[in-house]
This record gives C-alpha cells, structure tokens and sequence, in this order.
C-alpha cells in the first residue's frame, strides 16, 4: 500500500475494511441495520419531543447520524443518534434563546450541531483523543453497570404500561415501585413476551434477527389480534418525508449564546462514544484510534446539522442493540440509515401499532450484559481501590447522570495516578549467585547484599513532585547500612523519565554522599534518561560515569578498584 493510499485509509477508515469485507458480513449488517432502525425510530421521536423538537427532528438525525460516521469511525459497533442526555441538555437551553418560536427553536438546535461539528474538527487536529485513555477498566465496568441500571430504570415502566417519571435514576425506581400495583396487565403480557423470546433467542438463536422478528410480530398482533381496547401504549403515527439540505442560518449573536452549549454537547458526546466503543473494542479484541473518532462525530453531527436535525453521540442502549442483532461493521449504521430514510419515506404507517412494551423488552434484553459482576467480585478481592471507583462511578452515573459518573470515575483515577506516580517504589537489590547481575532482595530469595554496597532500583519517573521523597528515602536506606557503607548506586533501570528538578537532586544526593566519603552513582539509565542527566550536568558531576552500565558492571568495576574483587 502506497503512502498515499495508506494516509486517506487513516482519514476513511471504511477503505480497510471494505477490502476486507466478506459477503457474509452483509447479511449481519444489513439485519443488525434493520433491527437498529427499529428501535430508533420510537427513540429518535421520543427524545426529539424530550429536546422540544418536533418529531421529524430525531428521524432526520439518526439518518445523517449514521451516514456520517459510518466512513469515518474505527469503531465496529458503536451506533451515534440522538440521546436523552444531550435532549434534555437542548431543552433546558434553547428554551430562553428561541423566545417561544418553533421555528428559531429548531434552526438553533441545528446550529448547535454545526458548532459540536466544529469542536470535534479542532479537537481532532489537536489530537485530543488521547483522552479516552484516562478512562480505565475499572471506570468503564463501573460506567457500563451504571449505565445499563439508569436505562433499565427508564424501561421497565415501559414493560408494564407505566409513565416514566424522574430526573435520575432513584426517583424513577422509587416511583416505578409505587406504582407497580397500578401496571397494564396487558402492557405486562405483552411486553413479558417479547422478553422471553428475546432471551430464548440470544439463548438458542444467536447472530439471528430474534428482535426484528418480534417487532414484526409484535406489530401484526397489535394489528389483528383485537387488543387496542386494552390500554397497551403504540408507537402511534410516524411523520412522512426528508428534510432539505441546507445550512442553519446563523445570526452574529448566535456563535455566543450556543458555543458554551455546544461545548457541553461535545463533552457528553465524546464521554460517551469513546466509552461505549472502548468497551465493544475490547469485547471484539480489535483497536479503535480514538481521535479518527472525534472526525467521525464531528462528520456526523455536520450532516445532521444540514440536515435540520440537531446534536448527536454515540450511546450506550443503541449501540448494544447494534452489536447484539450481529453488526460486523459500520455498514450496519449505513443500513439503519437507508432503511429510515425509506421507512420515513413510505412506510412509517406500518410502525403505527408497534408496542411500546416490546421495544422496552429490546432494550432491557440487550443492556443486561453491560453488567459484570465477575469483574467486580475481582476487583473487590485483588484491589478494593480499584473497587472502590468502579463502585463510585456506578452510583455517580445513578445519582447523576452519564457524563458525571464517567467524570467522577477519571477525576478519582487521576487522583489515584497522582498518588502512587508520587510515591515511587524504591526496592534494594542483591547480586544473585553464580550470574553477573543483581535483582530485589524482597522478591528473589537467593540475591544478597554485597558489602559495602547499597544498590537500589527507582520504579517509577522522578519528578518533580516525587523527587523529596525519593531523597528522603535513598538517605534513610543508606542511613541504615551504618559506616561500612561506600558505594550507592541507583538503578533506573525502570524509570521512564526524569526531569529537571529530579536532576538536581540527584547531584544534590552525589553532594550529600561525598560529604559523608561515600560515592554515588547511577546505573542502566535509558537513553532518553540518559541524554537528560548529561544535558543537565549530572554526568560530569559524578565523574563522567556511563550511566548506562548495568548493576553488577558499576559494583565489579568499583571492586575492582578498590582491590575488593
């Protein structure tokens, strides 16, 4: 592959796999495709009329949404629509600034998504992807749990022909439990259904369009079956037609007013997309480059803008949907897409009598696997620390939402970084028998302490905030080999980095040591760690000693200068 071809594969991730596409990945696609249309279209209607949107809003997002960051994105599975967070974040905003006029009110919320575009563009020439990689395991399996309570909160008054209501994920539990004596029995009939043959057919039929075929189903019983009188909520009537293409008419006051919004919507569209592909990337052990992503949300969400739709992310319950009816590649959004424009189009009639309580049974059906509780039980009996977040950003994403939980999670992993990055394990080490090297007196039995000798072993950088207590440590160990002790060397053998500031206390140990007629000096340095000490002078105030020999080379050579070998 040339250079050339090489650099626009990087830009259009959908060049690779399209070479590598297999004629059995279509089918998968096209019914993964299928099946995320129809869960999107309740969804996009439902959120629109969360962001104060007219319907017509979240169809045309969720068609250009997926068109857009299908070329794009590196991710396999990771469906981008409208949301509930970024809906609920447009309809306590836009309110004040469209001053009652529908029609300002929807070329805002367009706008919006053309400035979210423009984030994601300089984000991604920033390189700001990188981010993502803040966000551990733990966080994300805290995330994910979290994630899948706070939709199956949303759900089940679904399942049983109940009103959601509730801000977070508490309120609706509680109020989902007391009303439960007053659910639909119908709703309940027909929604415990549909989960019984979605759990049957992930159980015996996987990789099979077991939840399009009860959409299908679930619809020709509706219609037939003599149960309207029943009180089972339906999807009702699906706007007709696509929008004009056309971009958002843009006032000079409205680059002020809708860039701090537009700045929100990006944080929660990136929180959520990078999390929900990391997870699915690390399910289907393939790599996705986090900042091609942010081009492939910010292309979306231009189209969308064009499009007369308003800001879209990547989310948790569409994107399980789309990876559990089977998706291979993105092609399956490229589907979902075509199949909306052309449902939207002719046959958005048909989906009159969809249930509500079916399309909840899909969506508790396809998060339940986002909880793993084996991962809990292991960090909670390897490291409670990392329990700890996982358990703290759950309860963040319960009590406060998505965005907030997955940011408590990286604040606290941050903090944790900080933490042990400031205190640097320092072992002693002793030359193992019968071999020319040295190794931890705490972790290799048979090493032993040369006499006369201290040698340490620095595991981790030396910075600037860890350079006083590695001081203080190296001193106390020294302190404690009494006045037979001649030689300290310290091993950097497993010390990435060392800055200024850590140089000059490492001259300052040299200093100290000399005073007391001892002689220190540094070993197995990598070269970067190595052209730092010689830039900043440490080298030739140490003798000019080659701070790449290893351990046992500094001790024989000292040794043997001092007659002791």
């Amino acid at each position: 592959m040339s250079d050339n071809s090489y650099g626009i594969s990087r830009f259009l991730p959908c060049l690779s796999w399209l070479r590598s596409y297999q004629v059995e990945y279509l089918q998968r696609d096209v019914v993964a495709g299928t099946t995320l249309a129809a869960y999107l279209i309740p969804v996009g209607i439902a959120y629109a009329s969360l962001a104060g949107l007219p319907p017509q809003a979240g169809l045309y997002s969720c068609i250009f949404a997926g068109l857009g960051f299908a070329p794009f994105c590196t991710s396999r599975h990771t469906a981008i629509a409208v949301t509930s967070a970024i809906s609920l974040l447009l309809a306590t905003t836009l309110g004040k600034l469209a001053d009652g006029d529908p029609l300002r009110y929807a070329v805002l919320a367009s706008e919006t998504a053309l400035y979210v575009a423009i984030v994601c563009f300089v984000a991604w020439v920033a390189k700001a992807g990188a981010v993502i990689h803040f966000m551990s395991d733990t966080v994300l399996t805290g995330y994910k749990a979290g994630a899948a309570l706070v939709i199956a909160s949303t759900q089940l008054p679904k399942l049983l022909g109940l009103p959601v209501e509730g801000n977070n994920f508490f309120v609706r539990l509680a109020s989902f439990l007391s009303q439960v004596p007053e659910a639909n029995h119908a709703s309940l009939l027909v929604g415990g259904c549909a989960l019984v043959l979605l759990v049957l057919g992930a159980w015996y039929l996987p990789h099979r369009p077991t939840g399009l075929i009860v959409v299908v189903a679930s619809v020709v019983f509706m219609s037939v079956g003599g149960v309207s009188d029943y009180g089972i909520k339906i999807l009702g009537r699906v706007p007709q037609g696509l929008p004009h293409f056309q971009i958002p008419a843009v006032s000079p006051q409205d680059p002020h007013d809708l860039l701090p919004l537009a700045l929100a919507c990006f944080l929660l569209a990136i929180v959520e997309t990078m999390a929900v592909s990391r997870v699915f990337a690390q399910k289907h052990r393939y790599t996705f480059d986090a900042n091609q992503d942010l081009a492939a949300i910010g292309m979306a969400n231009l189209l969308t803008a064009f499009g007369q739709g308003y800001p879209v992310s990547g989310g948790v319950s569409q994107s399980v949907v789309n990876e559990s009816a089977g998706a291979k590649t993105p092609f399956s959004l490229v589907a979902a897409s075509l199949i909306l424009g052309v449902v939207t189009i002719f046959f958005s009639g048909l989906l009159h009598n969809l249930p509500e309580p079916v399309l909840a049974a899909i969506v508790l059906v396809a998060v339940a696997g986002l909880i793993n509780i084996e991962a809990l039980r292991r960090y909670y009996r390897l490291d409670k620390t990392e329990f700890f977040i996982a358990i703290l950003v759950l309860f963040g994403v319960l009590g406060f939402g998505l965005l907030e939980g997955v940011l408590i999670g990286v604040i606290c992993s941050l903090l944790i970084l900080i933490r042990r990055t400031s205190h640097p394990h320092i072992s002693v080490l002793g030359k193992l028998p019968g071999v020319k090297s040295f190794a931890s007196l705490e972790h290799h039995a048979g090493s032993e302490e040369v006499p006369g000798v201290l040698a340490l072993s620095v595991h981790g950088s030396l910075l600037y905030f860890n350079m006083e207590e590695v001081q203080g440590e190296i001193i106390e160990l020294a302190d404690k080999r009494g006045p037979s002790l001649k030689l300290v060397v310290c091993s950097l053998a497993v010390t990435p980095w060392v800055d200024l500031a850590a140089t000059d206390m490492l001259s300052a140990l040299r200093k100290e040591f000399a005073s007391k007629g001892i002689i220190f000096t540094i070993s197995e340095a990598h070269s970067n760690v190595h052209d730092t000490l010689r830039s900043a002078g440490v080298s030739s105030k140490l003798g000019g000693q080659n701070f790449e020999l290893t351990t046992a080379q500094v001790v024989e050579d000292w040794q043997k200068e001092h007659s002791l070998y």
